[in-house]
């Protein structure tokens, strides 16, 4: 965790580089810091994964419409200011990805953190090695 799940209208799709979206809101979530100026969330642990929706109804269907929803999930224990910076930094990154069909489309965007306690929270990964320090 922390983990970043976009889902959006599939008209989106030949409109923007999703997976440049990806990236930029990963690096986004790698460059928060808490307020001892550490890195909040690890970087082997950050994921952002986007999905298009396979149906999809918005607003009133008489236009093209879009619609874009991120939803931030991270595990408990941050504080409230860190929880904002990380909401501030998404959603800034968020708009200036899509600021130009926000300009030439209409298009809905819905950004979410949520922070939770876990019922059950098994995890198992070969990547969070990698960024270990010595």
């Amino acid at each position: 965790m922390p983990h970043l799940v976009i889902l959006y209208t599939p008209n989106l799709e030949t409109q923007t580089d999703m997976d440049r979206l990806c990236r930029s809101l990963a690096d986004a979530m790698l460059a928060v810091r808490d307020e001892e100026s550490r890195q909040v969330f690890p970087t082997g642990g950050v994921r952002v994964l986007a999905y298009p929706a396979a149906h999809s109804a918005v607003a009133d269907g008489q236009r093209d419409y879009a619609f874009v929803y991120l939803n931030l999930r991270m595990g408990r224990g941050r504080s409230g200011a860190v929880k904002q910076r990380a909401g501030e930094a998404l959603a800034a990154a968020a708009r200036a990805h899509f600021e130009p069909l926000l300009a030439a489309r209409y298009i809905g965007i819905t950004l979410q953190v949520d922070e939770g306690q876990e019922v059950f929270d098994a995890k198992h990964s070969s990547i969070h090695p990698l960024f270990a320090k010595p």
